[in-house]
């Protein structure tokens, strides 16, 4: 199990800061982790059937719990509170970054979707 040493929130950028043991530390937007959530709302409920999640730059943390000693529960913005991110999905996360990253943009435009959210005003007539 890969544990970091410290968690910091940055509210203001909207990422979490994890600090390992080797010196090593990273700064995840809420937006990455959101949309690379280990939920089977996002990864689907069969190998390979992943939701892509579009519309999410804007998204930001609400709450961070532990779950033991083993993950993070983070709870979003858009209601989003299902994913349970374990020491070592983070970890990976982290190390696999720009590749994961890469390969979201390249099929959020393959798909013609935005990491920019739509918004729907209502109006009175």
């Amino acid at each position: 199990m890969t544990l970091p040493e410290k968690l910091n929130i940055h509210k203001r950028s909207s990422e979490l800061e994890l600090v390992y043991p080797n010196n090593y530390s990273v700064r995840l937007s809420a937006e990455y982790l959101r949309v690379f959530s280990p939920s089977a709302e996002v990864q689907g409920h069969a190998q390979g059937k992943d939701i892509l999640q579009y519309g999410k730059r804007n998204v930001q943390f609400l709450d961070i719990e532990p779950q033991g000693n083993y993950a993070i529960k983070i709870n979003f913005s858009d209601g989003h509170d299902t994913g349970i991110y374990s020491w070592d999905y983070l970890y990976e996360l982290a190390t696999e970054y720009e590749k994961n990253w890469a390969n979201y943009l390249e099929r959020l435009s393959r798909e013609k979707k935005s990491r920019t959210p739509l918004f729907i005003d209502a109006v009175t007539d």
